[in-house]
């Protein structure tokens, strides 16, 4: 019987980490997470440099945040829609060739963010580079980190002096009677009709 006001007894021991009549459980440990650290640094390099003076990363779109919450903010999406690739010219093969990032499933809600895609691939277009097989690239320099990346910087703020019409306006009083009248508008409306019938 459990005494005093102690936590519920709910111990965990049926794991078995050696042999037993299921088979070894197969418990993965990362113990050698930090020898390893040096054979992927060696296989981000030699990556590179294949795929070298292609940049490593390829140009993403900029998308809004989902749900209702976050929907103000922007960040870097998955890939370019096929309408945005239309605009601009290219056929979703090619735009894989020239490492453009490009999204079968996405579509364009809003005629804004089509616009800044097909803005942000014209300034790609713009600055790519094609080199054909025995082109010399020595001269060329990879582009390491994110392409194009998004300007979150903030705009700075403006500092004013308080009038006063500032001080006499009543923002509360002004949002009261507005929604007051905008729940009585139907109301009204239906009266009004009901008058010129008459």
């Amino acid at each position: 019987m459990v005494k005093h006001n102690n936590v519920v007894p709910n111990l965990h021991f049926h794991k078995k980490y050696l042999a037993s009549s299921r088979g070894p459980l197969k418990v993965k440990l990362s113990l050698d997470q930090a020898s390893k650290k040096k054979s992927r640094r060696l296989a981000r390099a030699k990556k590179a440099a294949a795929l070298a003076p292609a940049p490593l990363q390829k140009l993403r779109p900029v998308v809004h945040c989902q749900t209702q919450k976050y929907s103000a903010k922007t960040r870097l999406g998955k890939g370019f829609t096929l309408e945005e690739l239309k605009a601009v010219g290219f056929s979703p093969k090619y735009a894989r060739t020239v490492g453009i990032a490009v999204d079968f499933r996405r579509t364009n809600k809003s005629n804004e963010s089509l616009e800044l895609n097909v803005a942000r691939l014209n300034a790609y277009k713009s600055n790519l580079v094609i080199l054909k097989k025995g082109d010399d690239a020595s001269s060329l320099s990879q582009l390491k980190g994110t392409i194009q990346p998004i300007d979150h910087s903030k705009p700075e703020l403006e500092m004013a002096d308080v009038t006063d019409d500032m001080k006499s306006f009543a923002a509360f009083t002004t949002m009261r009677e507005a929604r007051q009248e905008t729940k009585v508008a139907g109301y009204r409306h239906s009266v009004k009709e009901r008058k010129e019938k008459k």
